[in-house]
Protein backbone atom coordinates (compact mmCIF):
# COMPACT_ATOMS: atom_id res chain seq x y z
CA UNK A 1 0.00 0.00 0.00
CA UNK A 2 2.55 2.20 -1.04
CA UNK A 3 0.03 4.69 -1.75
CA UNK A 4 -1.01 5.61 1.64
CA UNK A 5 2.69 6.22 2.51
CA UNK A 6 2.94 8.64 -0.68
CA UNK A 7 0.05 10.48 0.38
CA UNK A 8 1.31 10.53 4.26
CA UNK A 9 4.23 12.48 3.07
CA UNK A 10 2.17 14.68 1.07
CA UNK A 11 0.29 15.64 3.90
CA UNK A 12 3.41 15.66 5.72
CA UNK A 13 4.78 18.34 3.19
CA UNK A 14 1.91 20.62 3.68
CA UNK A 15 1.35 20.85 7.29
CA UNK A 16 5.30 21.80 7.58
CA UNK A 17 4.88 24.24 4.76
CA UNK A 18 1.65 25.84 6.79
CA UNK A 19 3.57 25.70 9.98
CA UNK A 20 6.56 27.46 8.73
CA UNK A 21 4.21 30.46 7.59
CA UNK A 22 2.39 30.78 10.41
CA UNK A 23 5.68 30.95 12.85
CA UNK A 24 4.63 27.65 14.36
CA UNK A 25 6.32 24.56 15.32
CA UNK A 26 5.23 21.43 13.50
CA UNK A 27 4.86 20.11 17.28
CA UNK A 28 1.93 21.88 17.86
CA UNK A 29 -0.20 20.27 15.18
CA UNK A 30 -1.43 16.52 15.33
CA UNK A 31 -2.60 14.81 11.99
CA UNK A 32 -5.67 12.25 12.77
CA UNK A 33 -6.28 10.24 9.69
CA UNK A 34 -10.18 9.67 9.30
CA UNK A 35 -10.91 6.31 8.57
CA UNK A 36 -14.41 6.70 7.26
CA UNK A 37 -15.24 3.44 4.77
CA UNK A 38 -11.26 2.77 5.37
CA UNK A 39 -11.20 -1.16 6.48
CA UNK A 40 -8.92 -2.62 8.76
CA UNK A 41 -6.04 -3.37 6.67
CA UNK A 42 -5.24 -0.44 4.93
CA UNK A 43 -5.55 0.93 8.59
CA UNK A 44 -2.92 -0.91 9.65
CA UNK A 45 -0.97 0.02 6.98
CA UNK A 46 -1.05 3.77 7.45
CA UNK A 47 -0.09 2.93 11.22
CA UNK A 48 2.83 1.29 9.92
CA UNK A 49 3.55 3.99 8.20
CA UNK A 50 3.53 6.64 11.07
CA UNK A 51 0.14 6.92 12.02
CA UNK A 52 -0.89 7.22 15.68
CA UNK A 53 -4.30 8.54 15.64
CA UNK A 54 -7.63 7.76 14.37
CA UNK A 55 -10.53 9.60 13.53
CA UNK A 56 -14.51 7.74 13.39
CA UNK A 57 -17.71 9.45 12.33
CA UNK A 58 -19.81 6.48 13.06
CA UNK A 59 -20.17 4.33 16.67
CA UNK A 60 -20.81 1.22 15.03
CA UNK A 61 -17.51 1.60 12.77
CA UNK A 62 -15.14 2.19 15.94
CA UNK A 63 -16.78 -1.11 17.35
CA UNK A 64 -16.45 -3.26 14.22
CA UNK A 65 -12.78 -2.31 13.23
CA UNK A 66 -12.02 -1.89 16.86
CA UNK A 67 -10.69 -5.48 17.79
CA UNK A 68 -8.87 -5.29 14.08
CA UNK A 69 -6.77 -2.58 14.39
CA UNK A 70 -3.15 -2.37 15.88
CA UNK A 71 -2.63 0.00 18.66
CA UNK A 72 -3.52 3.60 18.13
CA UNK A 73 -5.67 6.87 19.73
CA UNK A 74 -9.01 6.24 18.66
CA UNK A 75 -11.10 9.66 18.31
CA UNK A 76 -14.87 9.96 18.12
CA UNK A 77 -15.49 13.23 15.24
CA UNK A 78 -18.99 12.53 14.26
CA UNK A 79 -22.18 13.10 15.78
CA UNK A 80 -22.98 10.93 18.84
CA UNK A 81 -26.33 9.96 20.64
CA UNK A 82 -26.41 9.67 24.03
CA UNK A 83 -27.37 6.09 23.66
CA UNK A 84 -24.30 4.98 21.93
CA UNK A 85 -21.82 6.47 24.29
CA UNK A 86 -22.19 3.48 26.01
CA UNK A 87 -20.28 1.12 23.40
CA UNK A 88 -17.60 3.37 22.74
CA UNK A 89 -16.92 4.81 26.41
CA UNK A 90 -14.01 2.13 26.73
CA UNK A 91 -12.09 2.30 23.76
CA UNK A 92 -11.98 5.98 22.33
CA UNK A 93 -9.43 8.79 23.45
CA UNK A 94 -10.83 11.84 22.63
CA UNK A 95 -14.55 12.85 21.71
CA UNK A 96 -14.59 15.33 19.41
CA UNK A 97 -18.47 16.42 18.97
CA UNK A 98 -20.13 16.96 22.31
CA UNK A 99 -22.58 19.92 21.68
CA UNK A 100 -25.05 19.57 24.43
CA UNK A 101 -25.15 18.94 28.12
CA UNK A 102 -27.16 16.11 27.84
CA UNK A 103 -24.78 14.13 26.12
CA UNK A 104 -21.64 15.45 28.26
CA UNK A 105 -23.54 13.94 31.44
CA UNK A 106 -24.22 10.96 29.39
CA UNK A 107 -20.23 10.34 29.11
CA UNK A 108 -19.56 11.20 32.42
CA UNK A 109 -21.83 8.74 33.57
CA UNK A 110 -20.60 6.04 31.74
CA UNK A 111 -17.02 7.19 32.44
CA UNK A 112 -17.75 6.59 36.02
CA UNK A 113 -19.09 3.12 35.12
CA UNK A 114 -14.95 2.29 33.51
CA UNK A 115 -13.37 4.26 36.29
CA UNK A 116 -11.76 7.25 34.29
CA UNK A 117 -12.37 10.54 32.86
CA UNK A 118 -13.21 10.80 29.57
CA UNK A 119 -11.33 13.72 27.85
CA UNK A 120 -13.87 15.72 25.47
CA UNK A 121 -14.10 18.87 23.12
CA UNK A 122 -17.05 20.96 22.24
CA UNK A 123 -18.32 20.95 19.09
CA UNK A 124 -19.22 24.50 18.10
CA UNK A 125 -21.20 25.51 15.09
CA UNK A 126 -19.30 28.90 14.47
CA UNK A 127 -20.98 29.15 10.86
CA UNK A 128 -24.46 28.89 11.79
CA UNK A 129 -25.75 25.58 9.62
CA UNK A 130 -28.90 24.04 10.00
CA UNK A 131 -27.67 21.00 8.54
CA UNK A 132 -24.87 20.83 11.26
CA UNK A 133 -25.06 19.54 14.62
CA UNK A 134 -23.17 21.93 17.61
CA UNK A 135 -23.30 24.85 20.06
CA UNK A 136 -23.80 28.24 19.08
CA UNK A 137 -21.14 30.57 19.39
CA UNK A 138 -22.76 32.49 21.98
CA UNK A 139 -23.82 29.60 24.07
CA UNK A 140 -20.26 27.96 24.45
CA UNK A 141 -19.32 29.80 27.86
CA UNK A 142 -22.42 28.48 29.35
CA UNK A 143 -22.66 25.30 28.08
CA UNK A 144 -18.86 24.81 29.15
CA UNK A 145 -19.89 26.12 32.37
CA UNK A 146 -22.75 23.56 33.25
CA UNK A 147 -20.22 20.43 31.64
CA UNK A 148 -17.44 21.42 34.23
CA UNK A 149 -19.79 20.30 37.57
CA UNK A 150 -19.51 16.72 36.12
CA UNK A 151 -16.37 15.11 37.79
CA UNK A 152 -15.53 12.35 34.82
CA UNK A 153 -15.25 14.26 31.69
CA UNK A 154 -12.58 16.83 30.76
CA UNK A 155 -12.76 19.30 28.19
CA UNK A 156 -9.93 20.13 26.34
CA UNK A 157 -11.02 22.25 23.55
CA UNK A 158 -13.05 22.70 20.80
CA UNK A 159 -14.56 21.49 17.50
CA UNK A 160 -15.49 22.81 14.13
CA UNK A 161 -16.60 22.18 10.61
CA UNK A 162 -16.45 24.23 8.48
CA UNK A 163 -18.31 24.65 5.79
CA UNK A 164 -17.00 22.82 2.27
CA UNK A 165 -15.95 25.22 -0.45
CA UNK A 166 -13.69 25.13 -3.12
CA UNK A 167 -11.26 28.34 -2.08
CA UNK A 168 -10.08 27.24 1.82
CA UNK A 169 -9.66 31.15 1.88
CA UNK A 170 -13.44 31.48 1.99
CA UNK A 171 -13.97 29.94 5.34
CA UNK A 172 -10.15 31.52 7.13
CA UNK A 173 -12.70 33.87 9.19
CA UNK A 174 -14.32 30.94 10.29
CA UNK A 175 -11.10 29.65 11.36
CA UNK A 176 -9.99 32.94 13.13
CA UNK A 177 -13.31 33.09 15.21
CA UNK A 178 -12.71 29.78 16.11
CA UNK A 179 -9.61 30.84 17.62
CA UNK A 180 -10.48 33.84 19.31
CA UNK A 181 -13.47 31.68 21.25
CA UNK A 182 -11.08 29.01 21.97
CA UNK A 183 -8.58 32.39 23.32
CA UNK A 184 -11.28 34.02 25.38
CA UNK A 185 -12.40 30.67 26.96
CA UNK A 186 -8.43 29.66 27.67
CA UNK A 187 -8.27 33.14 29.56
CA UNK A 188 -10.98 32.23 31.81
CA UNK A 189 -8.84 30.25 35.01
CA UNK A 190 -10.94 26.90 36.07
CA UNK A 191 -9.29 24.15 38.12
CA UNK A 192 -10.82 21.76 36.12
CA UNK A 193 -9.94 23.35 32.89
CA UNK A 194 -7.08 22.98 30.55
CA UNK A 195 -7.64 23.80 27.19
CA UNK A 196 -5.28 22.32 24.37
CA UNK A 197 -6.81 21.27 21.26
CA UNK A 198 -8.46 23.60 18.77
CA UNK A 199 -9.83 20.35 16.32
CA UNK A 200 -10.39 22.04 12.52
CA UNK A 201 -9.58 21.45 8.97
CA UNK A 202 -9.88 18.67 6.81
CA UNK A 203 -7.91 17.64 3.33
CA UNK A 204 -8.79 20.49 1.14
CA UNK A 205 -8.50 23.18 3.90
CA UNK A 206 -6.32 22.11 6.47
CA UNK A 207 -3.32 24.56 5.73
CA UNK A 208 -5.63 27.58 6.27
CA UNK A 209 -6.53 26.06 9.98
CA UNK A 210 -3.31 25.41 10.72
CA UNK A 211 -2.25 29.42 9.89
CA UNK A 212 -4.75 30.35 12.69
CA UNK A 213 -4.45 27.89 15.06
CA UNK A 214 -5.29 24.48 14.75
CA UNK A 215 -4.06 21.82 16.72
CA UNK A 216 -5.79 18.59 15.56
CA UNK A 217 -6.56 18.07 11.59
CA UNK A 218 -8.66 15.89 10.44
CA UNK A 219 -7.65 14.26 7.36
CA UNK A 220 -9.45 11.69 5.25
CA UNK A 221 -9.21 12.25 1.66
CA UNK A 222 -5.62 13.13 1.92
CA UNK A 223 -4.36 10.09 3.56
CA UNK A 224 -6.53 7.24 1.96
CA UNK A 225 -7.52 8.47 -1.08
CA UNK A 226 -11.25 9.27 -2.23
CA UNK A 227 -14.07 7.51 -0.72
CA UNK A 228 -15.87 4.40 -1.27
CA UNK A 229 -19.48 3.87 0.11
CA UNK A 230 -20.81 0.69 0.03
Amino acid sequence: MEYIKNNLDEVEERIQAACKRAGRDRSEVQLIAVSKTVEADVMNASIDFGVTDLGENRVQEIRRKYDDVKAAKWHLIGHLQTNKVKYIIDKVDLIHSVDSYRLAEEISKRAEKHDKIMSILLQVDMANEAQKFGVDSDEVKSLLDEILKLEHVKVEGLMFIAPFVSDPEEVRDYFKSMKNLFDELKANRHERLELKHLSMGMTNDFEVAIEEGATLLRVGTGVYGKRTYK
